[in-house]
């Protein structure tokens, strides 16, 4: 599946946040589950938040939607301040499915819709195609006790979908989706997004999100510890690049021999491949030495830091 496409810096900037987080903080007595957070968010711009179990991220979602009450700072959401009596009309232009989906089991699918339809203030009308929607259109009358794990997160983000949400809150949302699902899933925050819906989604998938978000933060002790997109990200921590070369074997050696007074830091061969690690300010020369080789280099792929690698080196 084709990656979202990234919000160009410059016009991200130009507009006002979405969501703007000023120094929160949330303390539940010794324990700062959330602490100094700053955080902006602009419109039609899908934001990731990565963290360990226990990072902050759960309850940061949650101060951002007024469930509870800050310590310190402040949070605005389109403009309304969460602790302010404004923020109840925008609460109907939000969107949230929480990490855990409580339902009824004795409910059908409709009925389950129907009931946050009324919950919300949208015409039970729109249940149906939001059912058909997240691929559970077959699946209307059956009781929720007979819906899998699957369905159930699916009929959950359903109901965040119920009344056309123009901000989504999305904590775990692929959890017990199986991969032709989170296609699906990521396919309609696509559709989404072209239509200016801001979401944050939390996910402790890393690889899973690394080519679909627009930005991310990283939370760690309750802390934002990075925040930028998953390039800028590899550029600031500056891990090491690989070199994955495919060569006849018979070439290994007099390659090795063209690398190795290169300010390389580290170099293995397997049979007929040659893996070479290097600092990103060394990629150029790495390349422009393999480019003089006359044909020995049969195929090269250039391996960058993970999302994974990334956020180990920001929150370890």
């Amino acid at each position: 599946m084709a990656s979202l496409t990234p919000v160009p810096a410059d016009t991200a900037a130009a507009s006002a946040p979405v969501v703007s987080v000023r120094a929160a903080s949330k303390y539940y007595g010794a324990v700062h589950a959330v602490e100094g957070v700053d955080l902006d968010v602009g419109r039609g711009e899908l934001f990731g938040l990565i963290g360990h179990n226990g990072a902050g991220k759960s309850t940061l979602f949650k101060l951002m939607l007024g469930l509870i009450p800050l310590t310190a700072g402040e949070i605005r959401i389109a403009g309304a301040a969460v602790t302010g009596g404004g923020f109840r009309a925008v609460r109907r232009r939000i969107g949230y499915l929480p990490e855990n989906v409580v339902l009824y089991d004795n409910l059908t699918g409709l009925e389950t819709l129907q009931f946050f339809a009324r919950l919300k203030g949208v015409p039970a009308r729109d249940c149906p195609s939001a059912l058909e929607r997240v691929g559970l259109a077959d699946a209307t009358g059956r009781r929720v006790r007979e819906y899998s794990k699957g369905m159930r997160q699916r009929l959950g983000f359903a109901q965040a979908l119920l009344g056309q949400p123009q901000i989504l809150f999305l904590d775990e949302p692929t959890s017990g989706l199986d991969p032709e699902a989170i296609r699906d899933f990521y396919a309609i925050l696509r559709d989404l997004r072209n239509q200016g819906v801001t979401m944050i989604l939390s996910s402790h998938i890393l690889a899973e999100i690394q080519e679909r978000v627009d930005r991310l933060a990283i939370m760690s002790a309750g802390r934002i510890q990075a925040i930028g997109t998953v390039q800028a990200l590899r550029e600031q921590i500056d891990l090491p690049l690989w070199f994955d070369i495919r060569l006849a074997p018979a070439d290994i050696d007099r390659v090795r021999a063209a690398l190795v007074h290169l300010p390389i830091t580290g170099m293995e061969a397997h049979s007929d491949r040659l893996a070479v690690q290097c600092q990103r300010e060394a990629k150029m020369q790495v390349l422009e030495t393999l480019a003089r080789l006359d044909g020995m280099v049969l195929d090269l792929h250039v391996r960058e830091p993970s999302l994974e690698d990334v956020f180990f080196g920001f929150s370890d």
